[in-house]
């Protein structure tokens, strides 16, 4: 397997600087394209990304701070190194790596100075290259095994439902409440599975929200209801409270957003049942208001919880991927990923306060248009 060259470009708007640098490059194995402006530079570096720019700061029409400020700000682009040479003063070396070069060198160069400076930002490219290869080959195996599981994960629960309805033969009080824990184990694991596949799908770009007009109201109530066998179990109280919305004009909407309803339920679900999940004792209440402010024009929904409360070191990263909190009970720590992903693709807000030993308070701002 042959291994292919490093493709370095040199923009300068002298040949003769061009012809030196071609030279010194290529006799190291390293291939070398050039260009004599930023602008053609900036079109060759569009058709074909190199490994590493050379790049001369004192250029007509766009010099090359003004290249280094584009190709930075260019989200296209993957990351290329860029190595200034300037004939200037250090205070244009800097203005340079502010501009977002990596690294420069005085003209006249010292060849093996400039030999060692490009290696350097060739392994780190490199470096950089090679993590991000490993992070995409990492979740592509990921978003295949979690489809994997899937399939079989549906099949046991449809399976174990079976079983329950008694179809094959006539089942114990202890074989029941064996089955029915199994279930439960399945649908979380289920769950899991489910959040994950999401996960990655926004993370992607292949997750597509279907906007409409949604009742948050509507959609709060149907979920406490849906929960409330949960909190009944554990003899909690759980009230969603309209009253301030319930003031306001029927005639403008009120705790109605455009949305994805499926989305929506998916954030709210899993907001108030991990407060029935971390709270024992007491209460928790949803409230659903509108922004007092005119200027903000958002829906404003509350889930406030007595449960055991999250360290503060915790809260200011408890919607990263993969972030468990340290209680028992905790999960995957995809969840509120997930659902912070769901809130800002709403061109929305989430905030956490909580005092460890008295509850949280999860509020998620949604805007109404």
């Amino acid at each position: 397997m042959t291994i292919k060259p490093d493709q370095i470009l040199s923009i300068d708007d002298i040949e003769d600087n061009l012809i030196l640098v071609k030279r010194i490059l290529e006799t190291q194995g390293y291939e070398v394209e050039s260009a004599t402006s930023g602008k053609m530079a900036l079109a060759k570096i569009a058709a074909a990304e190199p490994d590493l720019i050379l790049l001369d700061i004192s250029m007509p029409e766009m010099d090359g701070y003004e290249v280094t400020k584009r190709i930075r700000n260019n989200a296209n682009l993957s990351y290329i190194p860029i190595l200034l040479i300037t004939g200037c003063d250090e205070a244009s070396a800097v203005e340079g790596l502010d501009a977002g070069a990596d690294d420069f060198i005085r003209k006249p160069f010292d060849i093996e100075e400039l030999l060692a400076r490009v290696r350097s930002l060739l392994r780190l490219k490199h470096s950089i290259d090679d993590q991000k290869r490993m992070l995409r080959q990492r979740e592509d195996f990921v978003s295949r095994l979690t489809h994997d599981l899937r399939t079989p994960l549906v099949a046991a629960d449809r399976m174990l439902n079976i079983f329950l309805q008694e179809t094959f033969c006539p089942l114990s009080t202890e074989m029941k409440q064996a089955i029915t824990t199994m279930i439960r184990s399945n649908h979380n694991l289920i769950t899991m599975v489910n959040t994950l596949l999401e996960v990655y799908r926004f993370e992607d770009g292949k997750k597509t929200l279907n906007i409409g007009l949604c009742n948050l109201t509507t959609i709060l109530s149907e979920i406490v209801t849906e929960l409330q066998p949960l909190a009944t179990e554990k003899n909690l109280t759980l009230k969603l409270n309209t009253q301030e919305l319930n003031q306001l004009d029927t005639e403008k909407q009120p705790g109605t957003i455009r949305g994805d309803e499926l989305e929506l339920r998916r954030i709210f679900s899993n907001i108030i049942g991990n407060a029935i999940k971390f709270t024992d004792v007491g209460s928790v209440e949803i409230s659903i208001a509108e922004s007092t402010n005119p200027d903000e024009n958002q829906v404003i929904v509350k889930v406030v919880d007595t449960g055991y409360g999250i360290a503060i070191e915790d809260q200011k990263r408890i919607f990263e991927r993969f972030r468990q909190g340290k209680h028992k009970r905790s999960g995957s720590g995809l969840g509120l990923h997930l659902t912070n992903l769901l809130v800002q693709a709403h061109k929305g807000k989430i905030e956490v306060n909580s005092q460890p030993g008295k509850g949280s308070t999860f509020t998620v701002k949604l805007p109404k248009s």
